[in-house]
């Protein structure tokens, strides 16, 4: 069983994404010199009425052009402080120690949002040295800035508007679609939630924002038994990964696995010519190949095998997380893996 609230989400309570430009300054002499970072310098101090001559590049080492961005939470109010990340455009070595300027915060309507501005909280570290070697743990171009922005401005929402509410499934799926509709209609009276899809179930609700609030948080909590999740296969190529769900099963089909090991080895030996004689030591190439063929004995699925028996099978035979992906695209192949395989 699991709760409503973590099975779905309101339409139109969502949070939105923000993002600004700015400069760090007060660094260790791991700024940039990109020529925006200059020129945005520049425009910085004509604001405070300091104009530099013309020609002339400012070239400081202790100032990096940074993006920052932020997300605004559903409902957050002016005044409301949220956390952001800063991150290096330019080629600054280490953000440790900065201090981001005012630097307005913009959503994707180009209205100003929010306004950042603090120190950084920078968890990587770089060292280097005259010879130029260098050891950088994590990334230090990138920190953050707990609860770094201010609110300046609330996003519209249209929570209150209409008769309706709309719970949006996080995994659309039309049995757990209808099994919500019946335990809101079980708990509120025939035909006060509707199922529209596999991902969408509108539910009638007050119109009146504080009988909505309390409606909702009734409905929220709703315990509901989610259907069993689709036969899936998920392979990961790249990292060797491989998940498999546990409606998988597998028809009748017969398995072997081998591994073919070929190793070369270079054993040069030296050739002293015999005593008393004008010749010279030679070198004698000898080379050593040796085959390594497993004996893997084949092993048998049988109609209906569940994960653990798939599991224990493979286990057997010592598959490495290679050979069971060869192993599992062959049997999808075969028609005998009853699954969707998924390669990511």
């Amino acid at each position: 069983m699991s709760r409503l609230k973590d099975l779905t989400s309101v339409e139109g309570v969502r949070a939105n994404q923000l993002i600004g430009y700015g400069l760090v300054v007060g660094l260790d002499g791991t700024g940039d010199n990109a020529p925006f970072t200059n020129q945005t310098f520049a425009n910085m101090m004509n604001q405070f009425g300091i104009t530099l001559p013309p020609g002339v590049n400012p070239r400081s080492q202790n100032v990096a052009a940074v993006t920052v961005n932020a997300e605004l939470p559903a409902f957050a109010k002016p005044g409301q402080s949220i956390d952001i990340t800063v991150s290096s455009i330019g080629n600054a070595d280490s953000l440790r120690g900065g201090t981001l300027l005012m630097t307005p915060l913009r959503g994707a309507d180009g209205q100003v949002y929010a306004v950042a501005q603090g120190s950084l909280v920078v968890g990587g570290f770089g060292a280097g040295g005259a010879d130029g070697s260098r050891v950088t743990v994590n990334v230090p171009s990138v920190g953050r800035i707990p609860n770094g922005a201010i609110v300046e401005r609330e996003v519209a929402h249209h929570f209150s508007d209409g008769d309706t509410l709309t719970f949006n499934l996080h995994n659309p799926d039309f049995t757990t679609a209808r099994r919500i509709e019946e335990t809101i209609n079980e708990l509120m009276g025939a035909g006060i939630a509707q199922a529209l899809d596999p991902v969408s179930i509108r539910v009638r609700a007050p119109r009146d924002p504080s009988q909505r609030v309390g409606f909702l948080s009734v409905l929220e909590n709703l315990e509901v038994a989610p259907a069993a999740a689709s036969a899936r296969v998920i392979i990961n190529s790249r990292t060797g990964t491989i998940i498999i769900g546990q409606n998988v099963r597998v028809a009748p089909a017969a398995v072997t696995h081998g591994s073919l090991t070929v190793t070369i080895a270079e054993q040069p030996q030296v050739v002293q010519p015999e005593a008393f004689a004008n010749g010279e030591a030679m070198v004698q190439e000898n080379t050593e190949i040796t085959i390594d063929q497993e004996n893997n004995p084949m092993f048998r699925f049988d109609a209906g095998v569940t994960l653990d028996e798939i599991v224990r099978a493979v286990n057997q035979v010592g598959a490495a997380p290679g050979d069971l992906m060869a192993i599992l695209e062959a049997l999808k192949q075969a028609g005998a893996l009853n699954a969707q395989l998924i390669v990511i």
